[in-house]
């Protein structure tokens, strides 16, 4: 064979290659082209509907979260391990007596209409939670202890004066939000859904649309000073049920869903383009039995059954659950048996179960109830002096599976005792207004807590109780202890680590002895994201972390379409990275050959 032809055959070959490397690439090319344009929506399954999207109202992990995407606070929670960062304020310090905090505000961030993002800003908005009770309502724990905020002239700093040291001044977990929009608001402030377009805010993420019950629409706000996000648009679609939502996975209709049950989470694990995250939660779950809900002045309100104001039956109650068993059957294992209000992650804070001194005794509850005079009557239901028998509502969160098939165990063991159940289960909607109107017996609950306590901690103090239009104040069982309020007060000024958490911890065991909840498990997160179409996103903190309901942004922010910065997902774009490194080869080839053959040609025909 001569050398022309030689390298003929060779050009052939290459074409050949080159023939049957186009349909594979032209198949790839238009996927990869069709999941980066489906990829600027990240679309997440939501199963739990908006209480209020007003940061001073909202109070639902749901609406919490779309918060933390709309406002930037003064300080963050860093994703890698939940220390405190930089937020708003770029630097801080306090003085000698800790009584004065000087935050100085980064230059470089606006709001979304573009007016730049002040000190003033700032003190607006914590003045405005010191002086209206509505703004306080869901996180006014914070400023109780405030005694003056103001606002340096040229607007670059904030100063805080605290009335005596708080150890919580690097966590105050309070969305900022503009002067100049709020301060138009006024008297309204109650009825202010903070809807109405254009919604402004600071976050990575701006509102664009929110149907009650549908969906929340949001859009990357191109001017956040961290830099915009990477998709143009965050839908969170709701769904009444994660049965529902697992499905919509399954089909491409959303892209990440969260709160699996263990069955949903198990029969994930061999989809295709789906990929899972099991984190250590950060939730406590909980019965909570109305103590007599009252307002923070004291006057009753609600329709709490009047036997569980005595502490003797909310004992024998709690002394009746077996919150082991609840992990071992309805978890499957996922989770870890409660102890108090602060979970495992936290181990500084965390009271374990042993040092709780829950233990699980039905005879001695059956016993405590004897000594205190309930006797059974014909139906082995229990009755007061009064007659009235013990028979009291349990409410339930109809799109949580974990709670309807805990509240049948529930029911079983109060039956042991001689306690009837009459079981409901209601939307979460439904639920937050009946446990903040006091309008329940006993009823599921749960909370997230965040690195620093003091939050979680301020729900069962007396002054978190409402007023008497229900605003004001949140609590989460209508605790009123004065043991637990000395003890809130102590580890709120002391900032030895370890002294602080002792204290933490005393008054966790006097919330456990006082029974107005009882803390039943903390259930692992798990999650699950189309990875076909997004990149692993940041988990919060980075080793065990949640992609959802973090104590920050940094999931959400940090999501990024498939092909988008070289990341390659679960690998759905090998076929056109192998496409192209073909079509390189071979064009490259073809351009040696003929360069090589042009130069050959000359030769032989000097030949």
């Amino acid at each position: 064979m001569t050398s022309a032809r030689r390298v003929r055959g060779l050009l052939g070959a290459l074409l050949a290659c080159a023939v049957v490397a186009a349909p594979a690439m032209l198949a790839a090319a238009p996927q990869a082209t069709a999941q980066q344009q489906a990829g600027t929506t990240l679309r997440v399954g939501l199963l739990q509907g908006i209480d209020s999207l007003n940061p001073f109202l909202a109070s639902l992990q749901s609406s919490t979260e779309i918060g933390r995407l709309m406002y930037d606070f003064l300080t963050s929670y860093k994703a890698e391990d939940n220390s405190p960062g930089e937020g708003l304020a770029k630097e801080w310090s306090a003085s000698p007596d800790k009584l004065t905090w000087t935050f100085t505000l980064r230059d470089n961030a606006k709001w979304s209409d573009d007016t730049p993002i002040t000190a003033k800003d700032v003190a607006f908005t914590y003045n405005l939670m010191m002086k209206d009770p509505v703004a306080a309502t869901a996180n006014g724990s914070f400023v109780t202890n405030f005694d003056t905020v103001t606002a340096s002239p040229d607007g670059k700093q904030v100063v805080i004066r605290t009335k005596t040291p708080q150890a919580t001044m690097l966590a105050l977990d309070v969305p900022v939000v503009p002067e100049h929009v709020w301060s138009k608001v006024g008297a309204g402030l109650k009825d202010y859904t903070n809807e109405q377009q254009p919604v402004v805010s600071s976050g990575p993420f701006t509102l664009l649309e929110h149907k009650a019950e549908q969906y929340v629409k949001l859009k990357a706000n191109k001017g956040y000073w961290r830099a915009a996000p990477k998709i143009d648009e965050l839908h969170f679609v709701y769904f009444k049920n994660s049965d529902a939502a697992v499905q919509a996975l399954r089909k491409g209709e959303i892209d990440l869903v969260n709160r699996l049950t263990a069955a949903q989470y198990q029969a994930l694990q061999n989809e295709n383009g789906v990929k899972l995250n099991k984190a250590n939660g950060r939730r406590f779950s909980e019965l909570v039995l109305n103590p007599g809900a009252a307002t923070k002045e004291g006057a009753p309100i609600g329709d709490g059954h009047p036997a569980l104001k005595d502490v003797k039956v909310r004992q024998a109650i709690a002394k009746a659950i077996d919150p082991k068993q609840l992990v071992e059957r309805v978890l499957q294992g996922f989770g870890q048996v409660g102890g108090g209000f602060i979970p495992p992650v936290y181990p500084d804070f965390h009271l374990t179960p042993e040092a709780a001194g829950s233990a699980f005794d039905p005879a001695a509850a059956n016993a405590a109830l004897d000594a205190a005079g309930y006797r059974k009557g014909a139906n082995n239901i229990r009755a007061g002096a009064d007659g009235k028998p013990l028979t009291f509502r349990l409410f339930a969160r109809n799109d949580r599976p974990n709670d309807i098939t805990s509240a049948e165990y529930v029911k079983r063991w109060l039956a042991d005792i001689g306690v009837g159940v009459e079981l409901q289960t209601i939307s979460a909607n439904q639920m937050n207004e009946r446990t903040t109107g006091g309008q329940y017996d006993i009823a599921f609950s749960g909370w997230g807590t965040n690195p620093d306590p003091d939050f979680i901690l301020s729900l069962h103090t007396c002054d978190q109780r409402p007023g008497a239009d229900g605003k004001g104040g949140t609590t989460d069982s209508y605790l009123c202890d004065p043991e637990y309020d000395r003890l809130y007060k102590a580890q709120l000024g002391e900032f030895d680590r370890a002294k602080r958490g002792e204290l933490v911890k005393q008054m966790q065991k006097v919330a456990v002895d006082r029974a107005a909840s009882v803390i039943l498990y903390y259930e692992n997160a798990m999650e699950a994201y189309r990875s076909d179409k997004f990149a692993a996103f940041t988990t919060q903190p980075s080793q065990g972390g949640v992609i959802r309901e973090q104590n920050g942004m940094w999931g959400y922010y940090s999501a990024t379409p498939v092909g988008a910065s070289g990341d390659t997902g679960s690998g759905s774009n090998t076929g056109l990275i192998i496409g192209i490194v073909i079509a390189v080869v071979v064009v490259g080839g073809i351009a040696v050959l003929l360069v090589a053959r042009r130069r050959k040609a000359s030769a032989d025909d000097r030949e």
